[in-house]
């Protein structure tokens, strides 16, 4: 019992991010409302920052300055990577969100029902 506790507690952040992607993937695949998909995809983006984060943290490490007193240097590629995606991530809930209000102004709803269904059209 205590190996099963010590690998949950090691692994706190991955435990949490799996619980955000799993959150995010079942909002995307059960609701229909298209508001709610979009808030869907950025708890699973915010997952994925999450893990790429934690892959560039080291414990005890330092900037990647070259030093002799420092022994252990933490990688910054993450987390420049993840700054990308957070303006990626911005950027792409905004055209969701507008042609979602685009959606509503042509079928006058934002449920996936509403806008598959032939007789509105």
């Amino acid at each position: 019992m205590t190996g099963t506790l010590e690998l949950f507690l090691d692994h706190t952040l991955q435990w949490g991010a799996m619980v955000l992607l799993a959150t995010g993937l079942f909002v995307v695949m059960t609701r229909r409302n298209l508001i709610k998909k979009v808030i869907g995809l950025n708890i699973f983006q915010s997952a994925v920052f999450l893990l790429y984060i934690q892959a560039g943290y080291i414990t005890d490490g330092s900037a990647p300055i070259v030093d002799p007193a420092f022994e252990f240097y933490s990688n910054p590629l993450p987390h420049v990577l993840i700054l990308t995606a957070i303006v990626v991530s911005v950027a792409t809930s905004s055209l969701a969100l507008a042609l979602i209000v685009r959606i509503r102004e042509a079928y006058g709803t934002i449920e996936e029902d509403g806008i598959a269904d032939p007789e509105r059209r």
